[in-house]
């Protein structure tokens, strides 16, 4: 019996099919990298709360970058525009992370990473636009899959590092990931055409400044705030935003300086959230498409407080203790992130699309900027803290979660858009 998502796997076609099989070649190279950046920065010299503070500059950039991402994509088109600012936001950092030696560097890079902002919302459209709606949720998890599968050579990175030290390693991985990234930018483009809204706002903007464009957000914005659903959208985004941030930064660090896990043992545990994803896209999403989205998504938030809870609870050298908190938030991530990103598209007005997600993401970005910084301090203070903000921001968004739900129960047309 034919599953859903190889079903759908299978018929993608154009745009969808050009972004969704390419994704493993930038999750390859992130995913060996990505467990080591807060390691690697501290064993070059930085603390905790300058690792915090790079997040948080380059978070204040990508709310520059956010904000012209729309007019930018607008103007020069979906396909375009991914191909120039995913080589400038992936390929540069990559390449100025592997010859760091101190904060600047890394501070640098992170300014340029910023630029990933533009991408993100080229990219999105260029993904959506001409899909078929009906595959909205396969085709993002399918964006998830890709990228978990990736997470298997995690622990590829930890035999390096056993055999070769930390800081040769992660150089090594920086630039094998800036030709990496180089690579699945150049294929995504030559897979790809632009969309007919991307045709329509090119023309529509051919002569028309960027500033000029900018000055008609405010009008855009209006339209935002009169829309409930996409304001608790937007609401359970900035959750997923903030807790990502401090959960991507400092797992690694409570992990190896708190609960004593060897370094090269870190990749290991991303093969196990990867595992666990994958069983539960495949076994478990298929039951929960059938569902409104009210439910499995306040359970989700749920789920991600008590796993935060298992993490700050375990004793030293614990590896069931923190095999249960990646089970736990691997289950939680599956269940929660492809709702969020559909709702983000059926709740978002398909004519102004790239606008209306760059005030979403300007919005996002200011609220979570001062959050690294945030983190970092209370990480120095004392390693648990930052994980305590997240169940805080967890029971917010369970709450959004549950009030969104009913919101859209009682108008049959949003119901119908947002849940499968």
């Amino acid at each position: 019996m034919n599953h859903s998502l190889i079903t759908t796997l299978k018929s993608l076609r154009g745009n969808p099919r050009g972004c969704v099989y390419n994704e493993p070649l930038w999750g390859i190279p992130y995913f060996l990298y990505l467990p080591y950046v807060s390691i690697y920065m501290l064993t070059l010299g930085l603390s905790e709360s300058q690792i915090g503070s790079i997040i948080s500059i380059s978070w204040g950039f990508q709310v520059f970058f956010a904000l012209f991402g729309g007019v930018i994509t607008d103007k020069l088109g979906r396909r375009l525009t991914t191909l120039i600012f995913d080589v400038i936001s992936w390929t540069i950092p990559s390449l100025i992370s592997a010859i760091a030696q101190n904060y600047w560097y890394f501070l640098i890079a992170g300014i340029i990473n910023s630029v990933w902002r533009v991408t993100h919302n080229s990219w999105n459209c260029l993904l959506v636009e001409d899909a078929d709606k009906d595959q909205l949720v396969d085709i993002y998890s399918w964006i998830y899959i890709a990228v978990t599968l990736s997470g298997f050579v995690a622990p590829l990175a930890g035999l390096l590092i056993g055999e070769f030290s930390m800081v040769p390693t992660v150089r090594g991985l920086y630039i094998f990931a800036a030709i990496m990234f180089t690579i699945k930018a150049v294929i995504t483009y030559q897979m790809t055409e632009e969309t007919a809204q991307g045709r329509i706002r090119m023309e529509e903007t051919r002569h028309q400044s960027m500033f000029s464009a900018l000055s008609e957000y405010r009008g855009i914005f209006q339209t935002v705030l009169r829309t409930p659903q996409t304001l608790y959208t937007a609401g359970i985004m900035l959750v997923v935003s903030i807790t990502t941030v401090i959960s991507g930064s400092f797992w690694s660090i409570i992990v190896k300086e708190k609960l004593l896990i060897p370094e090269e043992n870190l990749g290991m545990f991303q093969f196990v959230r990867s595992a666990v994803i994958l069983f539960f896209f495949f076994v478990v999403m298929p039951r929960l498409n059938k569902m409104h989205f009210k439910l499995p998504m306040a359970i989700g938030f749920l789920g991600f407080i008590l796993s935060h809870l298992i993490l700050i609870t375990s004793p030293q050298q614990s590896y069931v203790f923190i095999v249960a908190n990646v089970i736990l938030e691997a289950c939680c991530f599956a269940a929660v992130s492809p709702l969020v990103d559909r709702m983000t598209v059926m709740t978002v007005d398909a004519k102004e699309r790239a606008r209306i997600q760059s005030i979403l993401a300007v919005g996002i970005i200011l609220l979570t900027s001062p959050f690294g910084w945030i983190a970092g301090t209370l990480s120095e203070s004392n390693k648990i803290y930052p994980f305590l903000l997240n169940i805080a921001l967890y029971a917010i968004g369970a709450t959004l979660a549950y009030i969104a739900g009913n919101v859209s129960q009682r108008t049959p047309a949003v119901e119908e858009a947002v849940a499968s």
